[in-house]
């Protein structure tokens, strides 16, 4: 029989950490912290294969579960000593999810499970505390009416802040026992009135109600949208996780909260959290109360006049920080935990590597290695390459005028300015529409997952820095203030006030993640400094990889940024570019609009100084790394004109009738372009184009060799080359050209020959072509289109709707398709390598940044990756994880 559930406290478990894709994330480390002595509270997992059934069966479960749930039930009341659904000694438990990925928020919860009209009397009386009891009661109506039974929740808010105002009460914890009793009334009356029903008094019942919308939640939009953007597939599944109930509302001697083994903003090695008396988990993360700092540090850095836990329980302090430093020694990683003290006693309910900054990352990692946790291997594979995103873009001017009208928590490190939206739908479709917007809410919820990725930044009035905006954000590395409670904020008109001042919708606004100060426009901005630690993580990938990694750059800003980033060479220097500016751009229609081939030779005699100096500049920056040039690739038509004054005022500089540029425009209209008379077909119709850009290139690296002595490295490319006798003709021009330059300066350049595989048929051919092409750059942008018959400008469409319906698993064009571009890559290589032993293989599209499609470089034995400069230390750090990931 499948054993579908599995049981722990009580110092045991039958689970352990290894088994987080059976147990989920949560469901392990429970187990795993009752086998090493902490103090959790007893409970059992539902596996996450009873998710894959409950999916794959039309929503039902195995027959066998039933069972095992009831004897896994009994085993918590052996434990506790009280009973499930026993009107005098009530058992409660929590019904939690728990991913084997971590998903924090996204998921649905369900506390104080059991009660109901007659255990709730029972609660009381155990207790000793009727309040205690009735505010449980409350609570879980509230959740499990939202959770299961789909009633708003604003809808139960509404009422508890209509009977606080009644009689007088600030906070919900000022609310009596018989207030709470006539409230309950109230909920219950809002339940019938919504479902037509009465809220469900049977124990057994409300289990797997709760049970089923745990699994249900697994699918929500928020769920789905959140496993999307971490790429956690979907078939995973969720875990459910029932646990014998501890109470942190049960008085002052109570408490809960959520607490880092390390700063997740900082990475520094202070013990960091929060906490509420006589309180519940969820008040913590909803920011419905302002919570209070765990140390005394950590209060008198914040400015804080709430007392911390240190002050107010330090017996049970000290037992927490005991049970940090133990957990971080066993999991050797910084640890994200949820405990509960009720009366004195000290809960522990999870553990899970926490979600951190990227810059806190990078200090944790190698400040574990310098306390000799970790290797420097292991330090290299912790970092998230796709978070360095967070640190090498630019932060806010420290010299810069700020005109700050409010201050939150620095929730998630970061600056950014945007323009104010209070929906997450609304800074979807604003950010869709190109624009930069920040997301301003009172409070985040799970729901707003869409709006805080489209955001440049978020920004809360409630919550702390545990808060689901808090989380979130550092998790998605979006800058973040939250808890901004002087921030007033009126969705109905649209704007915010603060000490005087109003923002409307559509106001700039700059929020910085790392001082909580909210201004008011836009700040200007600085590069970052990637030093300190930085330097020694990227220091150890070096060492690590195999993979080269390059730029794809054609100005000198992208070229010195790559270079500053690492970049070991130019893999894509897109000489298109070069000619849109200026004088160039008449240069180039001159030659486009030319009657024959004089005409074009003396345009091109015009551009020929222009690219050079543009050579000689990138040479220089490069200073002797390899610089792949691409020639020119587009077809004649992307650089005409096309509005019709934009027709007369090149008429008006070139001296010819309008009519006439209109006429050769229409003449190059093509039908598909991207499959049209461009790369090399355009260059074999007008050899004279290779010519000048062959001279340029060769004239800029004997000149630059000249004034240096460090000759560059030239690699002259030819685009969209499907046929062996295509290379060979440009092969034979640029030759040419090389021994007119030398035989002129009496300097030969050092240059080689390659092509860009972007079409099926070349990778097919590689074996003939490569007699020609001293290097493959493999153009995936291109090639993926060619092999999928796709236009990555209209795909869009429709892509999304593919990988929900599992037709695809990813976009094509943001992380490589192995099994179809992939395998001609593979194809490709292969071949290349058999006729060229020696042959230079390497990739330039987008995906030359992406992790996962880099892994597939590193598996392929490609030589480098080009890629984006800004993406140059994202791909030094994947390709050592992917160089590591083989050894091991």
């Amino acid at each position: 029989m499948t054993k579908w559930v599995y049981s722990f406290g009580d110092g045991t478990a039958e689970g352990q950490a290894d088994m987080r894709n059976l147990l989920g994330g949560k469901g392990a480390n429970l187990a795993e912290m009752s086998n090493i002595g902490l103090p959790v509270p007893p409970g059992f997992t539902v596996t996450t294969e009873v998710c894959t059934h409950y999916y794959a069966n039309e929503k039902s479960y195995p027959g066998e579960l039933s069972g095992q749930v009831d004897e896994a039930l009994a085993k918590i009341e052996d434990i506790v000593g009280a009973k499930f659904g026993d009107t005098a000694n009530p058992l409660l438990v929590s019904v939690r999810s728990g991913a084997r990925a971590s998903m924090p928020g996204m998921m649905d919860t369900v506390l104080n499970l059991g009660l109901n009209d007659e255990t709730v009397e029972g609660l009381a009386v155990k207790s000793g505390d009727a309040r205690f009891a009735y505010d449980s009661y409350r609570r879980f109506i509230q959740m499990y009416s939202n959770v299961v039974l789909e009633v708003e929740h604003h809808l139960f808010e509404e009422l508890l802040e209509n009977k606080k105002e009644e009689v007088g009460a600030v906070l919900d914890t000022d609310l009596t026992a018989d207030d709470l009793k006539a409230l309950l009334a109230d909920y219950k009356k809002l339940v019938r009135d919504e479902l037509d029903e009465d809220f469900p008094q049977d124990p057994k019942e409300q289990l797997w109600g709760a049970v089923g919308a745990v699994f249900s939640s697994w699918m929500t939009h928020r769920a789905v949208v959140y496993r999307k953007l971490h790429k956690i597939p979907e078939e995973w599944g969720t875990a459910v996780n029932v646990q014998a109930m501890v109470f942190g509302n049960m008085g002052d001697d109570c408490a809960t909260g959520v607490a880092f083994t390390r700063d997740p903003s900082t990475g520094e090695n202070i013990f960091y959290g929060e906490y509420l008396v006589n309180a519940q988990g969820e008040d913590v993360v909803a920011g419905i109360r302002t919570p209070q700092l765990l140390t005394i540090a950590a209060k008198e850095g914040q400015g804080s006049d709430l007392p911390a836990m240190e002050e107010v329980m330090p017996e049970v302090f000290n037992q927490l920080n005991d049970v940090r430093l133990k957990l971080e020694r066993h999991y050797v990683d910084m640890q994200d935990i949820e405990f509960t003290v009720q009366q004195g006693k000290l809960f522990m309910l999870q553990t899970r590597n926490g979600k951190r900054t990227s810059q806190a990352a990078i200090k944790i990692a190698c400040d574990m290695v310098t306390e000799g946790l970790i290797s420097q291997e292991q330090a290299v594979m912790r970092i998230e390459p796709q978070s360095l995103d967070q640190i090498l873009h630019p932060r806010l001017d420290p010299s810069a005028e700020r005109k700050v009208i409010a201050k939150g928590l620095p929730a998630s490190p970061g600056a950014a300015s945007g323009i104010v939206v209070f929906t997450a739908d609304d800074a979807e479709r604003r950010a869709n529409d190109g624009e930069k917007v920040m997301m301003v809410r009172i409070e985040t919820s799970p729901e707003d997952i869409h709006g805080m990725h489209a955001a440049q930044g978020i920004l809360t009035t409630r919550g702390g820095m545990t808060s689901h905006a808090a989380v979130v954000a550092r998790g998605m590395g979006r800058p973040c203030v939250s808890g901004a409670g002087s921030i007033q904020v009126d969705y109905k008109a649209k704007t915010f006030t603060v000490s005087g001042v109003t923002v409307k919708e559509g106001d700039w606004i700059t929020i910085d993640g790392g001082s909580g100060e909210i201004m008011l426009g836009q700040v200007p901005t600085v590069q970052p400094e990637l030093s300190g630690d930085f330097g020694r993580i990227m220091e150890w990938a070096d060492g690590a990889r195999r993979l080269k990694v390059r730029a794809n750059a054609e100005t000198p800003e992208d070229a010195a940024t790559a270079r500053n980033f690492g970049a070991e060479g130019i893999g894509l220097c897109r000489t298109e570019h070069m000619f849109f500016e200026g004088d160039r751009i008449v240069a180039m229609r001159e030659m486009i609009l030319a009657e024959d081939e004089d005409g074009r030779r003396k345009a091109l005699a015009k551009i020929l100084p222009m690219q050079k100096a543009d050579f000689v500049e990138l040479f220089k920056i490069m200073a002797g790394l390899p610089v792949t040039v691409r020639l020119l690739d587009p077809p004649l038509h992307e650089f005409l004109p096309r509005e019709k004054a934009d027709f007369d005022q090149l008429a008006q500089d070139l001296g010819v009738p309008a009519e006439k540029i209109q006429q050769r425009a229409a003449q190059l209209h093509e039908f598909n372009p991207m499959l049209g008379h461009r790369g090399c077909r355009l260059l074999n119709s007008y050899p004279e184009i290779c010519e000048m850009q062959a001279r340029a290139i060769f004239e800029a690296a004997i000149q630059v060799g000249e004034e240096t002595g460090d000759q560059p490295v030239c690699e002259v490319m030819v685009p969209l080359v499907g046929i062996q006798k295509e290379l060979e003709l440009m092969r034979a021009v640029i030759e040419r050209v090389a021994e007119d330059v030398e035989r002129e300066t009496g300097k030969k350049p050092v240059y080689q020959i390659g092509t860009m595989i972007e079409l099926p048929r070349a990778a097919l051919r590689a074996t003939t072509i490569a007699e020609a092409a001293e290097f493959f750059s493999f153009g995936t942008n291109d090639l993926t289109q060619t092999t999928f018959g796709l236009s990555r400008d209209d795909a869009t469409s429709f892509l999304g709707s593919y990988e929900k319906r599992g037709i695809l698993k990813h976009d094509p064009f943001a992380t490589l398709d192995k099994e179809g571009v992939g395998e001609l890559i593979e194809i490709a290589a292969e071949r290349g390598r058999k006729t060229r032993p020696g042959i230079k293989l390497g990739i330039c599209g987008e995906h030359g940044g992406d992790p996962a499609s880099i892994d597939f470089c590193e598996e392929t034995g490609l030589d480098y990756v080009s890629c984006s400069p800004f993406r140059v230390p994202i791909a030094r750090l994947a390709a050592a994880q992917a160089s590591i990931a083989r050894k091991g």
